[in-house]
This record gives structure tokens, C-alpha cells and sequence, in this order.
């Protein structure tokens, strides 16, 4: 299923744009106060208890948007109350609603909330307006919970352990919540000052509120925290938490079903009040979802989404300047052995397996984030038999390898930051090690209105001998007001290279870009929305310097008060391009004609049952019949709140197209080809409660490409007809999947999920076969079938060592 989080909250489509603390003394601040509790509310939606009647409310909400600054309406007043103990913190919030029979409720998984009224609360622990904890509520019980960034913004991939329940009203509806201290960071100290911020949507209006008024003329959602006194001398227990796991699968394949059972454990520690330590220990990443496989016919590699929870959760800081590609670890071999004509594979393994992985990260309280990650793959062998003498021979595609990530980000003036970031990969014997060391900087002004940033890579690759490769950029920006513009300039070398743990496409060119907008940060006439975009860049290459290309990109979004989305835009090359990578071979380039690409998109009103997502783009190019349209369909309807059903569509056809087929001693080899290609896609959810779902997702991908002719490349980059090239290129490729999974979270941190899973692709060297045909040419290939049992229990330390000493 797409996650889909209101990013009404703290990715604020209605203008804010990164910056910091440095004016945040401008900024009022409210300030909450929280009352230290002995006995702990019972966190059951109802605010019964006689702790909650003494603690102050914090009220009096600002509206976000679309009305940004209005205070929010009395019937939709919301009051909230916080206590704390030595083991966590609470909130008991009424939210009035003078039409309780219209609150959105429907039930979504866990991080994965749809049309629904939301409760909020932001945390931060340090209070310095760069880095804060989220924690959602909706009135069907359903959490959210996320790492808020200036650089990286929402990450639902933070999952904590925390409590709450809800109950609608005859005025509206409660929440209650607990937060463990276990799942904050804060210092060390007697007396703790937290940002904070509290949070209210309202779905049917399309509402948001904050506590803290958030102005949407400059700064970050942190900017605007107010602040939490009151919490003193508290003792929070240890942070140790253990997540084992035991899994089964059976498998078919091809005739042959075999099972295997798997267990192992992840752990989590607080080693200090700012630091955390993750280890994963023989991990388990079988019921991941499928990645979304395709016909590349690109010079570039396909990069796919992570999927494995250890390598998603919590990596913000190893993601500062696009360095680690956690896909690299557990991928393909480094080799693929070659086969003499009497030999067979025994056994050929696609994927390296994963032994182990550690990540420590934190910031202290001057504000200096450390990241480490570490983690080891094992030796992996092919296993290759002689048919004549029936000997079998080992072959070593992968060795054990080493792969590590250090960062340093030093945060200063309150709203800037230098980063060091240090990849390296490690393999035994005589394999290939890479290293890349990067130096960030990003500034913003006292204002909050300019931001300057700019970086240096280098990356060298030790494979025989030595590559090294350099990436510089450096820029500005407006970040405030009604007009905001920037500009900045980029060069990567010919040699580049982060590819052992980082993903990286185009080398050798530089470029100049500057960037113009314009939007409304009040709702104008009908509309609550209009976002203008206008985007120039001039490319060219570095080396053997050439033209590459000039692109004029205009674009504008808009909303109605009746919150339909609708825009387009349009991008221009009017010089066409020198294409420097389709050749596949350094120094040559291939014309590609002046084009003109028009795009439009039409989004009605998620709050409806039925809604429907399009989008039509189109490429025209300076060439007779040449010509490209991609068409996506995406609806989606709500049976009810427990049901939705998505479907995706997606139609590309290129007319014309022309590209790379092989190359000899004398002649590089383009094809003018159609490539029709259609995505479809099913997915759908039935939540029995906030506890237990029931999730179908389908998809099938489908590719051919015919070739009309051949042609040779000249050296201007022009092409030349020619009839020496004569193999086939014609192919039609089809991916099928179908997951099928129940998923029950019995308990805090810890799920039972049952998985069924069918799979089977093909790939044909000829095109043009009917869809009658195609199918059942697919269906004929060997069919992957898997079903799985997977359980994680999360156990908490000081949980278990008080019901230890209970029993004992």
C-alpha cells in the first residue's frame, strides 16, 4: 500500500521552506506546562482521573491553512493537559467537534493514514528547532509516528513503542497518549526545556491547527515549537529493547517445494541520553515487498526502493549527501563466472547474503550528530559441474565484505550546519574497495530569508589501480516571501564513482541552473493554492568540452476552495541535445532534436469516497513521426472505513525512438524503435481494527519494443542507415506479482504477519504478440509460489526485568 500521510502537517505545501532558530527570539513562543503525576492515568480514551483535573490546559489553536494565522473557530476548539512521571510523558487532549457524526475514522494500517481527522503532538528534547519526534493519533486508533528533519522532512519509517487510545463524544473526541522516555532524546539534566508544538486536522475542511502559531512566510515547521517547562528531576529507566524473530517459509518452484525456518533478533540500546545503538543479528528480509521490476533499455542502472525495515528506520543522518544506497548491501555478486561449453550451473546465487549490520547514531547537546553504520556480507561461491566428467568446481563471486558509513554534522548558529561524510567498502582478496569522502556545508542567514549551500565529493576506487573521480556544487537561495528565486552550479567528473555503496548515473558535465517562484501564502479570489515554478539550466560536458543541453522548465499548481488540484506545465529544449551517454562510449555523443514537452494533472478532493489522480504528458519532437505519451489513471474508492480499493494505470508510448543497440571495433549501432509499455496495478485494504489488516497488492508490467531500422552513429552525432547490423532487438518483457498479507499487531512493538506470495516473470526476443498469447506464454513459465509465517515480539528491558522480579 502508498503511504499516504496528510503532508498537511510538517511538509508544509503552503510555502515553508528550510531555515532555523537564528530568529526564533522575533517568534512567540507559548509556553506549556507539564505536572509531575506518582499514579499513572490508564490509557483508555477516557479522562477520568483525578491527576488530569490540576494540570493547565494548552489551547487557544492557530489555524495553518488554508487560512494561515486565523484562530481556530469555537466549535472546533481543542483543549490539551500534560503529565509526566519517571517513566514517561502523557496527553489527555478534548477536541470539540459540533459535528461528531462527521469525524473522519476510517481504519488504515499503522503509518499509513487516509481520510482521517489527526491528533499531533511534535517533540523535541534539545529544543533547538532542527530536529523533532511526531506522534500521530486518529479517532479510529490508529498511530503514526515519524522523524522530522529540516533536511529530509516527514521519515514514517521511525517506528517507536508508545500508548494511546481514543473515544468520540457526544462534543467531539478524546485522545490519551503515553510516550515512554525510551522512544525521546533529551539531555541529562534537573530541568528540561522541550520544543513542542500539538497539532489538529480537521479532514471534512481540510483544516490544520497548531498550538504554536506556524507563520508559512519563512521557516520550518521546529521554527515555530513552542515550549514544554516542568519536567524535573526525573530518572528514566535504561534504554534496552530486544526484537527476536522467528520465521518460516515454504517455497515451490519449477516443480521443487522446499521449507526453512529462520530466527534471529534485532537489539536497541541507549548507550547515553543522545546516542542509540541498532544491531541486527542473522536478519530476515523475506517478506519485504516486491520491487517493482522493468525493461531497461537506459544507459543508467534501475535504482529500487529499499524495502527492509533496519536499513529505513532512522537513517537520516546517513543519508546527508546522497552517498549510501543501502541497496548495495545484500545485492548482486561482484562476478559473474563464465561458463565453458561442457560446464552447467549447479548453483549460481543472485544475492549476496547479509551476516550482520550495526548503525550508532545521536547528537550531543552542543549539537554534533554522529552516525556510524557497519555491516558485514558473507563469501558467496558458484557452483559449476563439468556435464562430461560430472566434476563440480567452486568459483568465488562475492567475498566477505565490509561495508561502512561515518558522519559528523555539526550544526551551529542555530540554522546551519558543516557535514563530513566518509563511505567505505572493504572486500577480501583481490576484489575491488571503494572509498568516497564528501565535506556539506548549508547556511542560512540571520533572517531566515537566504539559504547557501555547496559540497565537495571524491571518490576513489581501487580495483589494480587507482580512480579517482570529484563532484563539487555550490548555490543560493531565496527562501522567504511571496517571490523566492536561488541559483547554483554542479560538476561531477569523468571518473566519479560511488556506485560500491552509493547510486550515481550521469559523470563528466557540468551545469548552471536558477530557479524562480511565486505562490500565495494566503488563499486569493477561489483559490486556496497557486504555486509558479520557472527552472533554467545549462548542461554541458566537462571533458572534451560540448554542448549538451538547455532546458527551460515552467510550471504552476493550484487549489480550489473546493480543494481541487489541478496544474501543468511546460519544458523546452530548444537547442535539442547532445546525448554524451546513449553512445555508450566516452567521447562520442548522439543528436537528439529540439523537443517541447507539455504536461498536465488533475487531482480531485481526497476527502471524497471516490477520487481519481491524472496525469498526460507529451514529447514532441523536431523530427517527423518522432514522439512520446505517457498517461497515468489513478482511482481509488472507499467502500467503507474499513475498506479502500486503489488501482494504478500507466501508459507510455514512444514513437520513434532512438537508441543504443551494440557497438563493434569500427561502429557504435543505434535503433529507431516503438516501445509501448502498460503498468496496472491493484492493491487494496480491509482493516478488521487498528490492530489487524488484511493487505492485496498486484501488479503487472508490461514492455515491448519493436525496431523499424538500424543506423550507425556518425561522429557529429548525426546517424547514417545501415544494413550491417542485422541482429534481433525486438523483445517483450512481462512481470507479474501478487502479495496477499495478514498482518496482526497483538501487541506494542510486536506482529504476527502472514504472507502468500505469487510471482513469475518472461522475457521474449520478439514483439507484437497478442494479449491472448502473451499471457499464456507467460503462465507457461516456471510460477514462484511462498507462503510465510514471520512473529516479532519486541521486549523491553525494564518491562521485563519488574515482571521478573514480580514472579521471582
Amino acid at each position: 500500500m502508498k503511504t499516504r500521510i496528510l503532508s498537511a502537517f510538517l511538509i508544509l505545501t503552503s510555502g515553508l521552506i528550510l531555515s532555523q532558530n537564528t530568529a526564533k527570539d522575533s517568534i512567540s513562543r507559548k509556553k506549556a506546562t507539564a505536572v509531575k503525576i506518582t499514579k499513572s492515568p490508564k490509557i483508555d480514551g477516557i479522562l477520568d482521573e483525578g491527576v488530569w483535573e490540576n494540570a493547565p490546559s494548552a489551547a487557544n489553536f492557530i489555524e495553518r491553512r488554508p487560512n494561515n494565522g486565523k484562530p481556530a473557530v469555537e466549535s472546533l476548539k481543542s483543549e490539551v493537559k500534560i503529565l509526566y512521571d519517571d517513566t514517561g510523558i502523557y496527553f489527555g487532549a478534548v477536541l470539540f467537534d459540533n459535528e461528531p457524526t462527521k469525524i473522519a475514522k476510517e481504519l488504515t494500517e499503522r503509518d499509513n493514514i487516509e481520510n482521517d481527522d489527526i491528533f499531533g503532538v511534535t517533540l523535541n528534547g534539545y529544543n533547538d528547532h532542527q530536529q523533532s519526534l511526531e506522534f500521530l493519533v486518529t479517532p479510529a486508533g490508529v498511530q503514526a509516528d515519524a522523524k522530522l528533519t529540516n533536511d529530509f522532512g516527514e521519515d514514517f519509517s521511525w517506528n517507536a513503542v508508545w500508548f494511546s487510545a481514543v473515544k468520540i463524544t457526544e462534543t467531539g473526541w478524546v485522545v490519551e497518549m503515553k510516550i515512554p522516555y525510551s522512544e525521546l532524546r533529551f539531555p541529562k539534566k534537573q530541568i528540561q526545556e522541550w520544543g513542542i508544538n500539538i497539532l489538529r486536522l480537521v479532514n471534512r475542511t481540510s483544516t490544520t491547527y497548531d498550538w504554536n502559531f506556524v507563520d508559512n512566510k519563512k521557516g520550518s515547521y521546529m521554527l515555530y515549537d513552542g515550549v514544554l517547562n516542568g519536567i524535573e528531576n526525573i530518572n528514566p529507566p535504561t534504554r534496552l529493547s530486544f526484537l527476536p524473530y522467528f520465521s518460516t517459509y515454504l517455497n515451490s518452484f519449477d516443480g521443487t517445494t522446499d521449507a526453512n525456518f529462520n530466527g534471529g533478533m534485532d537489539l536497541k540500546y541507549g548507550i547515553n541520553d543522545a546516542f542509540t545503538l541498532d544491531l541486527t543479528l542473522i536478519p530476515d528480509f523475506g517478506q519485504t515487498s516486491f520491487d517493482k521490476s522493468v525493461l531497461n533499455l537506459s544507459p543508467f542502472e534501475v535504482q529500487f526502493q529499499e524495502q527492509r525495515p533496519f536499513f529505513t528506520e532512522g537513517t537520516e543522518l546517513f543519508s546527508k549527501g546522497n552517498l549510501f544506497y543501502s541497496r548495495r548491501i545484500g545485492g548482486h555478486p561482484s562476478l559473474s563466472p563464465s561458463l565453458n561449453n561442457d560446464e552447467e550451473f549447479v548453483e549460481n546465487p543472485d544475492k549476496v547474503k547479509l551476516f550482520n549490520a550495526v548503525k550508532v547514531s545521536g547528537r550531543t547537546n552542543k549539537g554534533l550528530g554522529i552516525g556510524f553504520f557497519n555491516a558485514v556480507t558473507e563469501k558467496m561461491h558458484a557452483e559449476i559441474r563439468n556435464i562430461n566428467t560430472g566434476e563440480i568446481r567452486k568459483e568465488v563471486i562475492e567475498p566477505w565484505a565490509n561495508y561502512n558509513v561515518l558522519v559528523l554534522d555539526q550544526r551551529f548558529g542555530g540554522n546551519s550546519s558543516v557535514s563530513l561524510v566518509n563511505t567505505n567498502v572493504t572486500r577480501d582478496g583481490n576484489f575491488r574497495d571503494a572509498n568516497v569522502t564528501a565535506l556539506l556545508f548549508d547556511v542560512r542567514n540571520k533572517k531566515n530569508t537566504y539559504r547557501y549551500f555547496g559540497s565537495t565529493k571524491e571518490s576513489l576506487v581501487m580495483n589494480g589501480e587507482t580512480k579517482y573521480g570529484n563532484e563539487s556544487s555550490a548555490g543560493f537561495n531565496k527562501v522567504s516571501g511571496v517571490h523566492r528565486f536561488g541559483a547554483n552550479y554542479f560538476m561531477r567528473t569523468r571518473d566519479y564513482d560511488i556506485g560500491d555503496l552509493g547510486y550515481y548515473d550521469r559523470t563528466n558535465f557540468h551545469s548552471i541552473n536558477t530557479n524562480y517562484s511565486y505562490r500565495y501564502l494566503q488563499p486569493k479570489g477561489g483559490l486556496n493554492v497557486l504555486n509558479y515554478n520557472l527552472n533554467i539550466s545549462h548542461n554541458r560536458r566537462l571533458d572534451e568540452d560540448l554542448f549538451t543541453q538547455f532546458v527551460i522548465h515552467n510550471s504552476i499548481e493550484m487549489q480550489t476552495k473546493s480543494f481541487f488540484n489541478f496544474g501543468g506545465g511546460l519544458m523546452i529544449w530548444p537547442l535539442g541535445e547532445n546525448d554524451i551517454y546513449e553512445p555508450r562510449t566516452a567521447g562520442r555523443h548522439l543528436d537528439v532534436p529540439a523537443m517541447i514537452n507539455p504536461w498536465i494533472f488533475i487531482n480531485t478532493d481526497n476527502r471524497k469516497k471516490f477520487r481519481i489522480n491524472t496525469y498526460i504528458d507529451y514529447y514532441a519532437f523536431d523530427e517527423k513521426g518522432r514522439y512520446q505519451l505517457i498517461y497515468q489513471l489513478n482511482p481509488s474508492y472507499k467502500f467503507s472505513d474499513k475498506l479502500r480499493l486503489y488501482y494504478d494505470a500507466n501508459f507510455n508510448y514512444q514513437n520513434h525512438d532512438r537508441g543504443f543497440v551494440g557497438k563493434d571495433a569500427n561502429d557504435i549501432f543505434m535503433g529507431t524503435r516503438n516501445r509501448f509499455t502498460v503498468e496496472n496495478g491493484i492493491s487494496s485494504q480491509y482493516t478488521f481494527n487498528n490492530k489487524m489488516a488484511l493487505n492485496l497488492s498486484f501488479r503487472h508490467y508490461f514492455s515491448e519494443v519493436t525496431y523499424k531500422g538500424f543506423s550507425t552513429l556518425n561522429a557529429d552525432g548525426s546517424v547514417k542507415d545501415t544494413n550491417i547490423f542485422t541482429e534481433n532487438r525486438d523483445g517483450t518483457f512481462n512481470s507479474w506479482n501478487v502479495d496477499l498479507r495478514y498482518s496482526w499487531w497483538f501487541a506494542p512493538g510486536s506482529q504476527l504477519t502472514l504472507l502468500y506470495r505469487n510471482a513469475v516473470g518472461s522475457y521474449l526476443e520478439e514483439s507484437r504478440i497478442g494479449i491472448k498469447e502473451n499471457f499464456t506464454r507467460l503462465f507457461n513459465e516456471p510460477m514462484v509460489d511462498n507462503i510465510s509465517l514471520k512473529l516479532t515480539y519486541y521486549i523491553d528491558y525494564n518491562q521485563a526485568k519488574n515482571w521478573l522480579k514480580h514472579k521471582g
